[in-house]
């Protein structure tokens, strides 16, 4: 039987008037490292992309940028190697800022006294709202989602706050809607709102055992707090949160990195240029909801690979597979919610990006 959204009860009155310090303080050190990043770094360089439009380039296999040059002459374990540490070089600000502000999203949700409602589709749009700013790839988003969950936000938020993200944050569309006929922009927009308002309620409602109990949310309450109290009680509930966010998401990390490599490596550079068949669009997509590939990586690559005479279905499977999701969601998905729901997400991108390909095969 499946379990209803209401089955965890997140109303907490009591700490209503007792912990608002904390929740300033919360806020605050949420402002903190959202503003670094999100000014420094990821709308600067989302910014960069957008603006040089078709002039746009990707240098490595899963990167824009590269560390170390891959030739496809070189042994495959070392080609792997260096992918993956190309990889994890173009990631390495992107998971700093999660493994900073996933914490820092657990400790402020922990002050608040509610964190879902009774219904699944608002939780869903909760979680878009909450995710579409954020300017993270479906990579450097998992830690995020994460602590989320440990709050206790439900599986619907957390699911959506992920495909919010990477797919529905202004930059991308607006590249997205810049580079692509129109019709081929509104099928990727359609398949991840289906994935958000269909697919996250649906497989949140089918969950049949309760909410992961191995991450109680760490925030600590006191019958009354001072200043100092609430900012001593914040740090130590983000430093709690930190390791819940960190133990699982790090060593995952390093995992996908060399997962990612060694598929991407495997695959011949010619296969996608082969002539459309079903088999070919099941692959794509397979192996597009498998890669973890950065912020808005999708659309350009989907974009090159356009340009360059790539069959159109195939264009729009990786458009609408690679970059929502990844080899690196379902690790941490599967951690922390459940490897159920962590495969039926991996599964359910996987099928509409099939959709989408069959679709752009019978009427382009």
């Amino acid at each position: 039987m499946s379990m209803p959204s209401t089955a965890i009860s997140f109303e907490l009155p009591s700490i209503r008037t007792n912990v608002w310090r904390s929740r300033i303080v919360a806020i605050f050190l949420l402002a903190l490292i959202g503003g670094i990043f999100w000014v420094d770094s990821r709308y600067p360089s989302l910014m960069k992309k957008y603006h040089s439009g078709t002039h746009v380039k990707v240098v490595g296999a899963i990167t824009f940028d590269a560390v170390y040059q891959v030739d496809r002459t070189m042994p495959l374990p070392q080609r792997v190697w260096r992918t993956s540490v190309n990889w994890l070089n173009a990631n390495r600000i992107g998971m700093t800022f999660a493994f900073l502000f996933g914490p820092s999203a657990l400790t402020f949700l922990g002050t608040l006294p509610r964190r879902r409602t009774k219904s699944r589709h608002l939780n869903a749009l909760l979680g878009t709202l909450a995710g579409m700013p954020l300017g993270v790839c479906a990579n450097c988003v998992a830690p995020i989602g994460r602590g989320l969950y440990a709050s206790g936000m439900s599986t619907e938020s957390v699911l959506a706050a992920m495909f919010s993200s990477p797919a529905l944050n202004v930059v991308v569309l607006a590249m997205t809607f810049a580079l692509f006929p129109p019709q081929i922009a509104l099928i990727k927009l359609a398949s991840v709102l289906l994935l958000i308002f269909v697919f996250a309620p649906y497989v949140a409602s089918r969950q049949t055992r309760p909410a992961n109990t191995e991450m109680d949310c760490p925030v600590e309450w006191a019958a009354s707090e001072a200043w100092p109290q609430a900012l001593v009680n914040t740090l130590k509930s983000y430093t709690k949160s930190f390791w819940i966010v960190f133990r699982a998401g790090f060593p995952l990390m390093l995992l996908a990195a060399f997962l990612g490599a060694l598929v991407i490596e495997l695959v011949p550079p010619q296969a996608i240029n082969a002539p459309v068949s079903l088999v070919g669009i099941l692959l794509v997509a397979l192996i597009g909801a498998f890669l973890p590939v950065p912020m808005a990586f999708d659309v350009v690559i989907a974009y090159i690979a356009m340009t360059h005479g790539v069959p159109l279905p195939y264009v729009v499977v990786m458009l609408c597979t690679l970059g929502i999701y990844s080899v690196y969601s379902v690790a941490v998905v599967g951690k922390t919610i459940s490897w159920k729901v962590a495969t039926a997400t991996y599964a359910a991108v996987a099928a509409l990006g099939i959709a989408a390909g069959i679709v752009t095969r019978l009427f382009a």
